[in-house]
């Protein structure tokens, strides 16, 4: 994975203040994680947005400034393993969705992230990294929603043993493997449901 190129000492005072207010900004289901000893490395977990197979997942997402940046918007990463036609099995984001409405001259890091976001409630299917999840959305909605709701629930969201959340642990591969199929039976019940919420949109 990529890190932060040089930058012009301009831009780079102008993302320093940046984070510094995202620090005390409230952003829709995204939450800003300082580096203490690395001021550049931006990331952020996201929540994984409702009626969508990502919900109740936190996502750790990492942002890449590169040297033309703000020309260029910056290069995105999911340290979180997700299912997604705009993701990368390497966590790399589709640089095509975050040029859509790049603007260099109105531009700030908690939109970026808010893109990001908006991107598990209406992905791409035209621009896929992941083929597999890409032909899955267009020719199965019900498949791809149960298998993203199944990666979601066995990486993203704090695993629950006798019910008691343990978020630096796992439970047992057979409490998962029972937990997966619950979620594919419930992920195909809401899938047409979800399929009609992101046409509205």
């Amino acid at each position: 994975m990529p890190s932060n190129e040089n930058i012009s000492p301009k831009v780079l005072h102008l993302v320093l203040r940046q984070l510094g207010a995202l620090q005390q900004e409230k952003l829709d289901g995204v939450h800003f994680v300082p580096n203490s000893e690395d001021a550049l490395d931006i990331q952020a977990v996201i929540e994984g947005p409702a009626q969508t197979p990502y919900e109740g997942g936190a996502y750790r997402v990492k942002l890449c400034l590169g040297a033309e940046f703000p020309m260029q918007p910056p290069r995105a990463f999911f340290l979180t393993r997700i299912f997604h036609p705009n993701i990368a099995a390497s966590g790399d984001v589709c640089v095509n969705t975050l040029k859509r409405d790049w603007d260099p001259q109105n531009w700030s890091i908690g939109h970026i992230l808010q893109v990001v976001r908006c991107l598990l409630i209406v992905p791409f299917p035209e621009s896929s990294l992941n083929e597999e999840a890409g032909r899955l959305f267009m020719e199965s909605y019900a498949e791809y929603a149960a298998h993203a709701a199944m990666i979601n629930r066995i990486h993203a969201i704090p695993a629950r043993c006798d019910n008691t959340v343990m978020p630096d642990a796992s439970c047992s591969a057979e409490a998962a493997a029972e937990d997966a199929e619950m979620i594919r039976r419930k992920a195909l019940k809401q899938a047409q449901k979800a399929k009609k919420s992101l046409k509205r949109l």
